[in-house]
C-alpha cells in the first residue's frame, strides 16, 4: 500500500509545511479559514482542545497525543472548552494580537491555565490541477487516536519528535520538523484506508491484498497496454471476480481508474513547457495523439492544448 500511496502523493505534488507551534492558555479560540488545495493538520503535543470543522456535525475532542487532519481545507474553529467558544477569533487577528512573527512559538490566550495547550499545526499543499480519488473521497476529518495501537509506534515517535523540534532552539529543528511532517499525510491516509470506515468512502480497495497488487503494478508502468484481464491475472483473480470486486470496493471500474490516472500523468506532463502534446500522449499510454486528445477532451473538458494554455495563463496571473 505504501509504495502505491507514495506514487500517488508524489505525482500530486504533495508538500508539507508547519505554520506554527502554539502555547495557548484559557480563554482562547482560533478560527482557521478555508483554503483550497490544502489539507490542514493539528497535533495535540500537550493538553487538549475542541474543534468544529465545517461540514462535520460533531465537535471533535482532541486529546493529548491525538492528530486531526482536515483533508479538504475546510474552515474550522479550535477552542479550549465549550464555555469559551465565544472567545474564537479569526486566525489573522490571533496572530496580530500575539505578536507572532512566523518563527518560534505562537503564544496566545489569557492567564486562566497553569498548564498551556501546545498544538503543532501545519498543512499539506497539492497541485491545484491534480486529482485522485484517494484524496477526493477522504472524509471531512481524519482523527487518529492511540497511535501505539492504531498507527504504530513510528507515527507516535514522529509526531512527538516534530513537537520537540518545531519552534525549538536547537540547530536545524524547524527544518527537521518540516521534513518529518511530509510523512504524516501518507501515514494518516494509510491508517484510514486500512480501517473499517474506508469502505463507506469507496477506498477500501487500496487495502485489499489482491486489488492493491494490480493497482501497484499499474502505477509502476501506467503506459503499458492494460486490460481488465491483465490486471485480474496480476491480482490472482478471475476477470469477472476482479471487475466485480473492484467496482464494489472502489466505486468505479478498473478501466475508469486506469484512464483517470493516465490523464493525471498527461496533465503533469503538459505543465512542463519542454514537453509536447505527443510526449504527454506517449507517457499516458496512448498510441496516437488523436486518440489521446479525444479522451482528454471528454474527461477534462479541454483539449490538451487548451489545458496547457489555461495552465500558462494561471501561472502568469
Amino acid at each position: 500500500m505504501l509504495d502505491l500511496l507514495s506514487d500517488i502523493l508524489t505525482k500530486l505534488s504533495v508538500q508539507g509545511a508547519l505554520y506554527f507551534r502554539t502555547s495557548l492558555t484559557t480563554p482562547w479560540g482560533i478560527e482557521v479559514p478555508r483554503f483550497n488545495n490544502v489539507a490542514r493538520f493539528h497535533f495535540a503535543h500537550r493538553g487538549n482542545c475542541l474543534i468544529e470543522v465545517e461540514g462535520y456535525e460533531k465537535v471533535v475532542a482532541l486529546e493529548q497525543g491525538d492528530l486531526l487532519i482536515v483533508p479538504h481545507g475546510a474552515s474550522h474553529k479550535l477552542y479550549c472548552a465549550a464555555e469559551t467558544r465565544d472567545a474564537v477569533l479569526p486566525l489573522d487577528t490571533v496572530i496580530e494580537r500575539s505578536g507572532y512573527t512566523g518563527t518560534g512559538v505562537l503564544v496566545y490566550g489569557g492567564d486562566g491555565d497553569e498548564r498551556d495547550t501546545q498544538l503543532i499545526c501545519g498543512h499539506f499543499s497539492f497541485d491545484p490541477h491534480a486529482k485522485h480519488i484517494l484524496l477526493e473521497r477522504l472524509p471531512p476529518i481524519i482523527h487518529l487516536r492511540n497511535y501505539g495501537e492504531t498507527a504504530g509506534k513510528w507515527m507516535e515517535a514522529t509526531l512527538r519528535m516534530i513537537g520537540d523540534e518545531a519552534g525549538g532552539l536547537r540547530l536545524g529543528g524547524d527544518l527537521i520538523a518540516l521534513k518529518m511532517s511530509e510523512a504524516i499525510l501518507a501515514q494518516a491516509i494509510r491508517s484510514f484506508v486500512e480501517s473499517d470506515e474506508s469502505s463507506r468512502w469507496g477506498l477500501n480497495g487500496f487495502s485489499d491484498h489482491h486489488l492493491a497488487r494490480a493497482l501497484d503494478a499499474f502505477h509502476k508502468d501506467p503506459s503499458a497496454s492494460w486490460t481488465i484481464e491483465t490486471m485480474a491475472r496480476i491480482a490472482g483473480m478471475s476477470r469477472t471476480n476482479f471487475a466485480v470486486q473492484f467496482q464494489k470496493k472502489m466505486a468505479m471500474s478498473p478501466m475508469q481508474y486506469v484512464t483517470a490516472w493516465r490523464l493525471e500523468i498527461a496533465k503533469r506532463c503538459l505543465t512542463d513547457p519542454s514537453s509536447s502534446v505527443s510526449d504527454a500522449a506517449e507517457r499516458a499510454g496512448y498510441a496516437s495523439d488523436s486518440a489521446f486528445a479525444r479522451v482528454f477532451k471528454r474527461e477534462i473538458g479541454l483539449s490538451p492544448a487548451g489545458f496547457r494554455r489555461q495552465i500558462t495563463l494561471s501561472s502568469a496571473q
